[in-house]
């Protein structure tokens, strides 16, 4: 059935041209062509886009809550239902189950999937440093990696521990593991002597707590050539290939929304913390903000200000989470680079 676009069109063609058998091929291939325009059109201005990102609110995520407040998705024909994971369920599964349309998530976490047969494509790597860490009180004296052995750990597991397994590896520490929530609490008490923690949120908690910077010994991943890049945007490979120019402006407006947030950054943090209190999440203006700073410093990393080099995905980087993936028995083989990362246009000038 031909739309409306097509009948007026066809119409047109025969009332100035007529329809004999050479003009009808020269029209068939002009209107596949002129169907092909509007159709993008015509999904970007209809159908609701789910973008599920990794966790709650928090400014983890503000590039993105600034992007749908600031109707800068709106502006490219977009219509995005931004989503909040609650741990429950995984955004990659969601996007590979068909419930999203893109997803952020961790390189580590989707190289694996992609390795096991997801077919997924990286669109933007939005974070390039890592923000994982070990922390220690100085009063337990672990000055180096090899302190560690025989102490007790508190750790994550999932994709948290492909990192740390990978330090503890490359140090040869043998040591007690403890699991670990998403709470301080355990440290807090010394029934630990070290923990996992993101630099962004478990570090600040645990400075918010009342134990001073210098009293604490910090072993950043990216100092121990262990850097894994971690929020990108995903999406399908047959999205990709379909609705390419719909990709690019979901980057182009995820990374217009994060260039405002960094400029607009008293406004953001108070959209964030409006955003916390809807989710009834317990927060404050203070940790937000140490948030927002170590967000901006990996999102920039070896990137720069300039927006237009934003989102790429380095191959070195890449290939070294691959081998470790590899090396850990999490896959058996790197999916190719260039299958897995899928560069799009990050600005309009």
């Amino acid at each position: 059935m031909r739309t409306l676009r097509e009948t007026l069109f066809l119409n047109l063609w025969i009332k100035h041209y007529g329809f004999n058998v050479k003009k009808k091929i020269i029209f068939l291939i002009l209107l596949l062509n002129f169907t092909n325009i509007f159709c993008i059109d015509e999904i970007s201005s209809k159908d609701t886009l789910n973008f599920e990102v990794q966790w709650f609110p928090q400014a983890q995520f503000a590039g993105y809550i600034m992007a749908y407040e600031k109707g800068f998705y709106h502006k490219e024909g977009l219509d995005v239902n931004l989503i909040f994971s609650d741990g429950s369920s995984s955004p990659l599964d969601n996007l590979l189950d068909g419930k999203t349309d893109f997803c952020t998530a961790w390189l580590s976490q989707a190289i694996t999937s992609k390795a096991n047969g997801g077919e997924i494509v990286n669109i933007c790597q939005v974070l390039h440093k890592s923000s994982l860490m070990l922390i220690s009180k100085k009063n337990r004296n672990i000055q180096s990696p090899q302190d560690m052995n025989g102490k007790k750990i508190s750790l994550w597991s999932g994709d948290f521990s492909i990192q740390l397994n990978a330090f503890f590896q490359k140090y040869d520490i043998s040591f007690e593991k403890i699991p670990q929530s998403y709470n301080i609490y355990t440290f807090l008490s010394d029934a630990v002597d070290v923990t996992s923690a993101m630099y962004y949120n478990e570090y600040h908690k645990i400075i918010q707590a009342g134990i001073n910077e210098d009293e604490l010994t910090t072993f950043f991943f990216s100092d121990h050539d262990l850097n894994f890049p971690e929020d990108g945007i995903y999406c399908l490979s047959d999205s990709y290939q379909s609705d390419r120019n719909i990709c690019e402006k979901l980057t182009f407006a995820t990374l217009r929304g994060w260039e405002y947030t960094f400029q607009n950054q008293d406004e953001s943090l108070k959209k964030v913390i409006q955003y916390c209190e809807k989710y009834h999440l317990q927060t404050n203006y203070s940790h937000q903000k140490w948030m927002l700073k170590v967000i901006e410093t990996s999102l920039k990393y070896r990137s720069g200000k300039n927006r237009s080099k934003w989102g790429k995905l380095h191959k070195e980087d890449y290939q070294m989470v691959g081998e470790i993936l590899r090396e850990q028995s999490v896959i058996k083989e790197i999916p190719l680079y260039e299958d897995f990362y899928k560069r799009v246009k990050v600005t309009n000038e």
